[in-house]
C-alpha cells in the first residue's frame, strides 16, 4: 500500500476536520505542511527501520555484494536519502490534495454522511389529517 496510500486514507478520513480548519481561516499552506509533516514522521520511522533491518541484513548478503563493502555508510546514505526523496514525493499528492479541500463541500459531506449514519426518519406517531 506504502506511504501514499497510508496518507490518502488518512486525508480522506480527515476530510471533515481539515474543512472545520479551513474554515476557520487555516491557509491551504500550513494544512499542506501538516499533512506532509504527519508522512515526514512516517518516513523517518520507515527509514530508521530500514537502516537496522539493513545492518542486519548485511550478514546475510555479503556473499552476493560485489564492489561494495558490507557495510559501506556511502552505500547506505545514498539509498536513505533516494528512499526520502521518493517518500516526499510520495507524500506530496495526498497533502496537496489535502490543502485543495473546499471547506463548505467538506461539511456537507460529513452533515450527508451524519445523517445516513443516522438512517431513515422515523414516521411520526400523531396523524394529521389534511
Amino acid at each position: 500500500m506504502g506511504i501514499a496510500g497510508v496518507l490518502a486514507f488518512s486525508v480522506s478520513a480527515r476530510t471533515n476536520e481539515i474543512g472545520i480548519r479551513m474554515s476557520l481561516g487555516a491557509a491551504a499552506g500550513p494544512v499542506h505542511r501538516m499533512i506532509l509533516a504527519d508522512g515526514g514522521r512516517l518516513l523517518l520511522g520507515g527509514l530508521a527501520l530500514g537502516a537496522v533491518a539493513s545492518f542486519f541484513a548485511t550478514r546475510l548478503i555479503q556473499g552476493l555484494l560485489y564492489g561494495v563493502k558490507a557495510y559501506d555508510p556511502m552505500t547506505v546514505a545514498a539509498v536513505a536519502a533516494v528512499m526520502a526523496g521518493i517518500g516526499l514525493v510520495a507524500c506530496w499528492m495526498p497533502a496537496a490534495r489535502a490543502a485543495r479541500i473546499d471547506p463548505v463541500k467538506a461539511i456537507r459531506q460529513a452533515q450527508a454522511l451524519a445523517e445516513h449514519q443516522a438512517g431513515p426518519s422515523r414516521p411520526s406517531l400523531v396523524r394529521t389529517h389534511s
